[in-house]
């Protein structure tokens, strides 16, 4: 159901001091994606009449990640602090009744939780609704101090803790719901009376209360919901948290995984019934795959596509690609960008692909480098081949037919194509096309010289001669 009357805002202007880096704070990935849309993601459900984010530091990258999500983005700068931010948002806000705010490196928030909170906000007629969090060590948030089991008095900061205060364990998250016709009047009279000379909400909440307005407070179901990112080890959480739901999400739909806790896997990833992924594998971007396959460890896919029942082997990398049922991939293999490898196909040990075409059945068992290349169904590769396909200026495509049998060490320099149920003998190195059921055949004459070998270990034996030195030695023949 819609909230027509709801507009979200996202505080996204910071830079993130404490994470020392040059890439601002809400651009940093957790999940495999960057924490302002890991939120936008958390926010879009609710199908509020907007979302808006407040932009600052490096504005237009900030703004490139929200723009596919139709998100206003609105520039505050200098930044003098959340009230501020809220202030600068009043007219991209526009008749909206309620406003949700959150910040934009708070990414573990879950969308049923800020359904919660809206409902808790309308059912209570409030001013404002506090979401927050009880921890077992709430040391450097702001505690809430209630009057009463609903109803907020005050969000006191650490420093500002009376000694009875110190108990408790109720923090604010940064995450609140206001009625707008009510926060702009107290927001107007929040003054910068603090060492960083800026406005904060928190003020305007204080001032809520104290006016005699409903101010609630709600417990998020689960503390992690609410963890920011301030520093690196933070961040390293978050991206704990996330991976750990994405693995449970796909164990829950049938996949069987090993060791878990090595498992990396985006969050677009699927994968079919009874699939298994052995310990240290990475599944990222939006690979999909099949039911009953099995990756083995230390391989990773991204972008790949695979089948049904199709078998990775340990420590291979397959990027972009599409491999069918029934293949097998690997070990130690490497399919580069546009390969796909048709049913049955297997491309084994110390294999490099890349734009290559491998078809039904056909094997490139070990050794070899097939690139911008075709093959058709039931061709064997023997070891040690390589497509030549460029020349230093240009890539050139080299097809290869239906039950060829290519002998090791062979060199197809294209473009070139050789016929169905063609031979290559061992070690050719293959300029020319080669038609259907031919042997073709691009070596020198092996020449074998009889004592030869006998009589250079003679002469290497032989103590050297004053006399011959610094003269150049005869060739043998």
């Amino acid at each position: 159901m819609p909230n027509n009357d709801v507009a979200i805002l996202i505080l996204a202007a910071g830079k993130g001091t404490r994470l020392k880096s040059s890439l601002a704070k809400v651009l940093h990935e957790a999940g495999g994606r960057p924490l302002l849309e890991q939120v936008v993601r958390s926010c879009a459900p609710l199908k509020p009449k907007k979302i808006v984010a407040i932009v600052g530091h490096q504005a237009e990258k900030v703004a490139a990640v929200v723009e596919p999500f139709d998100v206003q983005t609105v520039l505050q700068k200098p930044q003098n602090g959340t009230g501020h931010a809220m202030l600068v948002a009043r007219r991209a806000l526009g008749s909206a009744r309620i406003a949700i705010v959150l910040p934009g490196d708070a990414p573990l928030i879950q969308t049923e939780t800020l359904k919660s909170l809206l409902g808790t906000h309308r059912a209570g007629a409030a001013a404002a609704t506090i979401l927050t969090a009880v921890l077992a060590d709430p040391s450097g948030y702001g505690r809430i101090v209630r009057k009463s089991e609903t109803h907020v008095g005050a969000i006191v900061e650490e420093s500002q803790l009376a000694p009875e205060q110190r108990e408790l364990n109720e923090i604010n998250s940064s995450i609140y719901c206001f009625t707008l016709a009510k926060l702009w009047p107290v927001l107007a009279r929040v003054k910068p009376n603090n060492k960083h000379r800026e406005i904060y909400l928190t003020d305007a909440i204080a001032l809520l209360a104290l006016q005699g307005e409903t101010v609630l407070a709600q417990i998020a179901p689960d503390p992690r919901e609410v963890l920011g990112c301030n520093t690196r080890a933070d961040l390293a959480e978050v991206d704990r948290i996330f991976r750990e739901r994405k693995r449970e999400e796909l164990m829950a739909a049938g996949v069987t995984i090993q060791l878990p806790e090595t498992v990396l896997i985006d969050p677009e990833v699927t994968a079919g019934e009874d699939t298994r992924i052995e310990p240290c594998v990475q599944l990222l971007g939006k690979t999909k795959i099949g039911a009953r396959c099995t990756v083995q460890t230390g391989s990773v896919l991204l972008d790949a596509i695979l089948g049904d029942d199709v078998t990775v082997k340990a420590h291979s990398l397959i990027e972009e690609s599409r491999v069918d049922a029934r293949t097998l991939v690997g070990p130690f293999a490497r399919l580069r960008i546009g390969t796909h490898l048709k049913a049955g196909a297997r491309v084994g040990n110390f294999v490099e692909t890349k734009k290559a075409v491998i078809g039904e059945g056909s094997k490139v068992p070990h050794l070899s480098y097939i690139g911008d290349a075709k093959l058709g169904s039931h061709t064997n590769i023997g070891a040690g081949t390589i497509t030549c396909n460029y020349d230093g200026v240009n890539k050139h495509q080299t097809t290869i037919g239906n039950r060829v049998f290519v002998g090791s060490d062979s060199v197809f320099i294209a473009p070139v194509k050789i016929g169905d149920g063609a031979y290559i003998a061992a070690g050719s190195a293959i300029t020319e096309n080669v038609p259907a059921d031919s042997l073709g055949v691009a070596r020198s004459r092996q020449m074998n010289k009889k004592g030869w070998a006998a009589k250079k270990r003679r002469e290497l034996a032989r103590p050297s001669d004053p006399k011959s030195k610094g003269k150049r030695p005869r060739k043998s023949h």
